[in-house]
């Protein structure tokens, strides 16, 4: 079925109620607003909407946070650039073009609410600045105006999420932590029994990469609900680390398993196959004590095999699933703990994030041409309106830049406010100017707003329908002193489409990063955070390099997706990078303690061969140095008594394994038949 007929013949309950929700967060907003008799109660409207988006009651109390913050900000700097140039037009609009650029730069770099609190932030300060251009003795009643109308929107939309239906962070992180382990996984079992091919491995593993980002981010609003709220967040890092851990560890197994599994003892690959099925089993059991319990007993019994019995092969590879076990048992600790916190003491950092700071000066200077290019227009024309022009050039070059495919999405967002433009015409003009009272407003005026807030519970239909919900706002503009002239309304109209065919054109005439250019950026990453692992403390070096390496492998398998299935091996070198970088922490771990001067010297050697061989793999070019710098350390390892001999073997086995890896990762770049992905030196971290 069409998602339209969908979204509009069969809405679901959870559609109906965000629907009803959104819709009199607005009609309270309005209504404060009209009583309170503010200058523009619309803002009121837009806030409560856009807060609304997401309605779990601590991410919209997080929102409403860094919106106001935003806007306080905004109104700050919007006062100083017109106390400064006044008299000067063109420099006020020089230095809102600067801070504009500054604010979406920041929005691009940042991953929670504060990213739509630098949008505010910017959109704040413009309105300030064009609206006070034609009245400066009113800058302050101005930006104390902005600030009232954006905080009542906040206020109303946070009662309403709090008092109706009310949705928890904590059951929203549960049901994400429940996606990230069943395709979790899944993706094991069929790694484990190597029985299924690239594309289904690579669906299931985005399928958990996807809402471990999300997690991630969509976690910090748990502070807001309650003293349990931090106990959360640490769950949530907990399952973040975990997940990776036991991708890294399932990566390394399958090589093992796909070129030596012949080499395996039969107790050994039927541990393998057992717990290929368990995990398979697992992602699909109703209740965490279920799966627990099933997990557990296949952990006692790779516990108490005998390893002395077993080739070194061997051993190193039920230590993998005794790894893939464990792993698995804390990430199932984490999900209980995230709606449960006191259950289990768990303990985890925040994480670092993935940050290309050249895509954000890409995107800053692309918001600061269509805004430039909007203001040259509204100062040649003195057109009124093209205030409205300004504040949807600026709202749309920000708010579409971080998303997967901007282009797409602003032109889809211009679509839904063509459609707004007739609704407004009939609801917000013909009829709305025969009503009188406050009753009779909100009947002509909510009817589209429900309409398109119930679309816009379809994440597919978005797009179009939140656009459509704020065009007939912005359309309309209710108020006490409302125009209904017809030559006002489409001038509104046609404002409100040169300035999302602005962001369109800047879009396209100013697109984000080539496929090519970001594939070496994400390379580039890798390899110094793998260069940096000597240096950084442990515990700073494993935070830095897991926050980033989930948001890369993500955007990798993106990459992947667009290649034809035999070319695909961008999503594979992620893995390898993020093997090597575990290894690197194991090899830390076990070797920091450890005195003497060759030691460091070997170790430093090995981390730097590691580094240019995954650059070397990527390029198809096999690794150099690898084997030779990893004999050299365990060459250094042999006058240490600390470490015993079975330490020291499986260490000499890492390195034969990494060598490995890096050779298969290097073939796999030659045979896709494109051209080599070179690691860019760059900002991005």
């Amino acid at each position: 079925m069409s998602p339209w007929l969908e979204a509009y013949l069969i809405p679901s309950g959870q559609a109906v109620r965000f629907a009803v929700k959104a819709t009199l967060a607005m009609l309270l907003a309005l209504y404060v607003a009209l009583w309170c008799d503010l200058e523009r109660p619309y803002w009121a409207l837009i806030s409560a909407a856009f807060l609304q988006i997401r309605p779990m009651s601590g991410m919209v109390i997080e929102k409403g946070l860094s919106q106001l913050a935003g806007t306080l900000v905004g109104c700050g700097v919007g006062i100083a650039i017109m106390a400064l140039f006044a008299q000067a037009p063109v420099s006020a609009l020089a230095s809102l073009t600067l801070w504009i650029m500054l604010c979406t730069y920041g929005s691009s770099l940042l991953r929670n609410n504060a990213s739509y609190g630098c949008i505010m932030g910017g959109v704040t300060a413009m309105l300030i600045v064009v609206i006070g251009a034609s009245q400066p003795d009113g800058i302050f009643a101005i930006a104390v105006a902005r600030l009232s109308e954006l905080a009542l929107g906040a206020v109303c939309a946070t009662l309403v999420s709090a008092l109706l239906w009310p949705i928890r962070v904590r059951d929203h992180l549960a049901d994400q932590a429940d996606q990230v382990i069943n395709e979790a996984f899944r993706h094991a079992g069929q790694r484990l029994s190597d029985s299924a091919d690239l594309g289904t491995l690579q669906a299931s593993l985005t399928g958990s990469l996807g809402p471990l980002t999300q997690l991630e981010t969509d976690s910090q609003a748990a502070r807001y609900e309650g003293p349990e709220g931090p106990g959360r967040i640490r769950a949530s890092h907990v399952l973040t680390r975990r997940t990776l851990r036991l991708m890294a560890t399932l990566h390394a197994l399958q090589q093992l398993l796909h070129h030596y599994g012949d080499r395996l003892d039969p107790g050994t690959r039927h541990l393998a196959d057992d717990l290929a099925r368990e995990l398979g089993d697992a992602a699909e059991a109703t209740g965490i004590p279920q799966a627990r319990r099933r997990l557990q007993t296949l952990r006692h019994r790779a516990l108490a095999g005998p390893d002395n019995q077993v080739t070194p092969l061997a051993q190193r590879v039920r230590l993998g699933l005794r790894e893939t076990l464990g792993h698995a048992l804390v990430m199932l600790d984490a999900r209980e703990a995230i709606p449960h916190p006191g259950r289990r003491r768990l303990r985890g950092a925040a994480l670092a994030w993935h940050r290309d700071h050249l895509a954000a000066g890409l995107n800053a200077l692309r918001a600061g041409v269509v805004f430039v290019t909007l203001a040259a227009f509204w100062l040649a024309t003195g057109w009124s309106n093209g205030q409205v022009a300004m504040l949807m050039g600026t709202l749309g070059s920000a708010f579409f830049a971080s998303r997967d495919n901007p282009a797409a999405v602003s032109l889809m967002f211009a679509k839904g406010m063509l459609a707004a433009i007739p609704s407004a015409f009939l609801f917000g003009h013909v009829l709305l100017a025969q009503a009188s009272g406050f009753p009779m407003l909100a009947m002509f005026l909510l009817p589209p707003l429900f309409l398109g807030l119930l679309g816009a519970a379809s994440p597919r239909l978005m797009g179009y329908c939140l656009a459509f919900t704020i065009g007939n706002i912005l359309l309309t503009m209710p108020g006490n002193g409302m125009d209904f002239s017809l030559d006002g309304f489409f001038n509104r109209a046609i404002a409100v489409m040169i300035g999302l065919g602005a962001v369109v054109s800047g879009f396209r005439l100013i697109p984000g990063l080539g496929p090519r250019l970001h594939q070496r950026r994400l390379v580039g990453a890798i390899a110094r955070d793998l260069r940096a692992f000597p240096a950084a403390p442990v515990p700073e070096a494993e935070t830095r390099f897991i926050g980033g390496m989930a948001d890369r492998l993500l955007q990798l398998a993106r990459h992947d997706d667009m290649l034809h299935e035999d070319q695909r091996h961008l999503f594979s070198l992620g893995l390898t990078g993020l093997d090597i970088g575990y290894a690197c922490l194991q090899l830390r771990r076990r070797l920091d303690d450890l005195g003497g001067a060759p030691l460091p010297r070997a170790r430093r050697a090995f981390f730097a061969a590691l580094a240019s061989a995954f650059e070397d793999s990527a390029r198809g070019r096999p690794p150099g140095e690898v084997y030779r710098t990893g004999t050299e350390l365990v060459a250094a390892l042999d006058d240490r008594q600390a470490l015993s001999p079975r330490q020291r073997t499986m260490i000499a086995g890492l390195v034969e394994r990494l060598d490995l890896a890096l050779h298969h990762q290097a073939e796999r770049a030659r045979a896709s038949g494109l051209p080599p992905v070179a690691a860019a030196s760059s900002a991005s971290t």
